[in-house]
């Protein structure tokens, strides 16, 4: 048998907080101190027996009795067990005919250092019951004490339910049976099967066994012991003695050891009989404290393990649930009213300890409260908090029966009656509905009454105040034995959704309208779009060079924005290279992109320079309606002698991609479009080479938002240098795969290539 000084301490659970985890923690210490004193008594028992044989000094008995058990191969308290019993005259019998063992007789007196060791007779009982009888199948001990009247009182009980000890608190002496035959007799009755059926004795079923010994102390029997087992038993010899003997223990300590705390009321005896977990708290005279007085089965094991519950502080016993425990109480004892909570603690951590759920604190007195709560969420209960926080929403109830109806205080509201008015039956309803509305609560009622069936419909109420409400009402039969006998329900104010269903249709009215005409203006400025941007087949046939461009729209409201390309055979020979970006997007910034085209246009026939043509441009951008700006770059490119005369207005370097290697042209700091009357531009010529690849492009195409314009750059000349030997189209494309800006701008991009 594992005692609990050789038992190790158990972990704490897991899950546990800190606070859990040390009552947890010194819970255990406390349990092993316990047993650490049962044995230390008996250890220092044997060591008085050898101080007084061998003439020793105590330190000196302890070593030597350490040693003699070392020698023999046992525990030093199954030693001090044999020292003891053979000083008290017990005789150990080693004779084939004998049953009891050395083992049995170091087993007793170890149960019985135990029990002496506890301070009250309850302890003692369930020190006897646990590490005495329990060997031997029983289940159950009683002690009682005698009066000077010959009553039994009880005084201590162990296995005992607190409704069954409750009434074997007092046995008078007129009772006749099995305890006072004991009683008066002063021999034990050992019942294998039970008592008699004309008598009744404390036990799990009237078949169980049962032995009654009375405990003799100084000459005379001053209590009684029942022990009671869960069934039939064959108590043999070696039982009766065992048990006989650790009787004489009980006696002993039924006179020193102070009688156990008064027994819980018998509301404690009414929580025993719930399934779910409940108990009694009460706080300590003078002191905010409250301690627990009484848990039922179920509570004691959602109390975490706590070794003796029962009078301890509920910080102890319920350390994380305490706060809001104590907070409950209060309310319920200064109120007066119950109090209820869905979970406690209310805060809640992933790793704590499992929450009490659906607590209510029923205050019993001025200082004693009652804690009911579930393990699991009770659907009922939860169901009966969603309820509440819904708003306008009542229920009914109509008796077919009586022709009584029964409404919560929301219905009232709903209605407009005041709470004192007689309900309305929901057959007799029609006279506050609208007119158009008495077909659907026909249709409600033959549902209910006639196929007996739930059903549901929203009707429009009328109330006293002239108001009108649209109240959605929800009902189910009541049937009792195939008879419908009522209609329960709830009613629904859904005025406010039906409000909100009218807005929603004017504004999806409104939005519907809004698209079309948004439809109308992307049509347009689509038109627009390929208006101005010329398609890929316009840009074949240029002579010298091979040509992609592509248009990237800034969003999808807009569609098209300020961004322009332009690549235009002139009549001399020459081709006029251009790309530009008027400052904003949609229809205002297309229109003032359209005046700059189509003026370089006609500009670039005359023939003129490309710095020529772009102060032609400032001068024009400045007497535009709206004076856009814009940022540009022109150039003229010569096929003969394969060169380049450009010049940039405020616009990113175009970017040059030969053998392989792509770097950006530098460019003279030309003032943008619009900003200056009379500025002038300079221009560059740059010699190209067959193969080369020019890129021209708008700062949609590069620009991000967190990264500087160099590192954009940088980005689109590696982009570059891994374009394959592809057609310019298949390049155009890659670009645009790989470069992309975040800042929301429209793009444009030409890819040239030099024949």
């Amino acid at each position: 048998m594992i005692t609990p000084e050789q038992a190790p301490p158990p972990e704490p659970p897991a899950g546990t907080d800190d606070l859990s985890a040390a009552v947890a923690e010194l819970t255990t210490e406390v349990t092993a101190l316990r047993g650490d004193l049962a044995s230390r008594h008996l250890l220092d028992l044997a060591a008085g027996i050898l101080v007084s044989q061998l003439s020793m000094q105590p330190p000196d008995a302890a070593e030597h009795l350490a040693r003699l058990a070392d020698s023999a191969g046992i525990s030093p308290e199954d030693l001090a067990a044999d020292i003891v019993n053979a000083a008290s005259g017990a005789v150990v019998a080693h004779a084939p005919d004998e049953t009891e063992t050395p083992a049995d007789i170091r087993h007793r007196r170890r149960a019985e250092t135990t029990a002496e060791s506890r301070e009250t007779i309850g302890e003692v009982t369930e020190a006897l019951l646990d590490s005495g009888l329990r060997p031997f199948g029983a289940a159950a001990l009683w002690l009682w004490r005698r009066t000077t009247t010959d009553c039994l009182q009880l005084a201590g009980r162990a296995g005992v339910s607190e409704l069954e000890a409750s009434h074997w608190q007092w046995i008078p002496p007129e009772t006749k049976g099995a305890l006072h035959r004991a009683l008066a007799g002063g021999a034990p009755d050992w019942l294998p099967s039970g008592p008699p059926p004309d008598e009744r004795l404390p036990g799990p079923a009237p078949g169980a066994a049962r032995a009654v010994l009375p405990l003799w102390n100084h000459g005379s029997v001053t209590g009684l012991a029942l022990i009671a087992w869960p069934g039939p038993a064959d108590l043999d010899d070696t039982a009766r003695r065992t048990l006989t003997g650790l009787m004489d223990t009980a006696a002993r300590m039924l006179d020193v050891v102070p009688q156990q705390a008064t027994e819980p009321p018998l509301l404690g005896q009414w929580l025993d009989l719930l399934t779910h977990p409940a108990m009694t708290v009460r706080a300590d005279p003078g002191t905010s404290v409250l301690r627990v007085e009484h848990l039922n089965p179920a509570a004691l094991q959602s109390s975490g393990g706590v070794h003796g519950p029962v009078g301890r502080p509920l910080a102890q016993v319920f350390p994380a649930a305490h706060a809001d425990l104590v907070r409950l109480v209060r309310s319920a004892r200064s109120g007066a009213t119950p109090q209820r909570a869905a979970r406690v603690p209310g805060e809640l951590r992933p790793d704590g300890p499992d929450p009490l759920l659906d607590v209510r604190v029923l205050p019993v007195g001025p200082d004693r409260s009652v804690v009911l709560w579930h393990r699991a969420t009770d659907p009922g209960l939860a169901v009966m908090r969603v309820l509440d926080h819904l708003e306008n929403l009542g229920s009914f109830e109509d008796d077919l029966i009586s022709g009584e109806s029964r409404w919560t205080d929301e219905t009232y509201t709903i209605f407009g009656l005041p709470p004192g008015a007689a309900p309305i039956p929901l057959r007799l309803l029609g006279a506050r509905l609208h007119l158009e509305d008495a077909g659907n609560l026909d249709d409600l009622l033959d549902a209910l009454t006639e196929r007996r069936v739930g059903a549901q419909t929203v009707v429009r109420t009328i109330r006293d105040d002239g108001g009108l409400r649209h109240v959605r009402v929800a009902a189910e039969p009541l049937l009792t034995g195939g008879v419908l006998t009522g209609i329960t329900g709830v009613y629904q104010d859904v005025s406010a959704q039906h409000r909100t269903e009218l807005a929603l249709t004017a504004a999806f009215d409104q939005l519907t309208a809004a698209q079309a005409k948004s439809a109308l203006r992307h049509q347009v400025v689509l038109q627009l779009q390929r208006a101005i941007v010329p398609e890929g087949p316009a840009l074949e046939g240029v002579p010298g060079l091979q040509v992609a461009a592509r248009y990237r729209p800034a969003a999808q409201e807009y569609r098209v924005g300020g961004d322009w390309y332009d690549v235009l055979p002139l009549p001399d020979g020459r081709i006029l290279l251009a790309v530009g970006d008027i400052a904003g997007h949609g229809i205002e910034s297309a229109t003032g992109m359209v005046s700059l085209r189509n003026a370089l246009h006609g500009l670039a026939f005359t023939g003129n320079s490309p710095g020529r043509l772009m102060e032609w441009l400032n001068d024009l951008a400045l007497h535009t309606d709206g004076t856009p700006t814009a940022t540009a770059v022109c150039g003229i490119y010569e096929p003969t002698d394969r060169t380049l005369c450009w010049v940039s207005a405020g616009h990113l370097p175009p970017l040059l991609l030969r053998d392989g290697r792509a770097r950006l042209l530098d460019s003279p700091r030309n003032i943008l479009l619009g900003a200056q009357p009379r500025a002038t531009y300079t221009q560059i010529m740059t010699q190209l080479l067959p193969g080369d690849t020019l890129l021209l492009y708008t700062d949609g195409l590069v620009e991000r938002r967190h990264a500087g314009l160099d590192e954009s750059l940088a980005v689109l000349r590696r982009a570059a240098e891994r374009l394959g030997p592809d057609c310019v189209d298949a390049q155009a494309d890659q670009l645009l795969s790989a470069v992309t800006g975040d800042t929301d701008d429209d793009t444009s991009l030409v890819v040239l290539r030099v024949s």
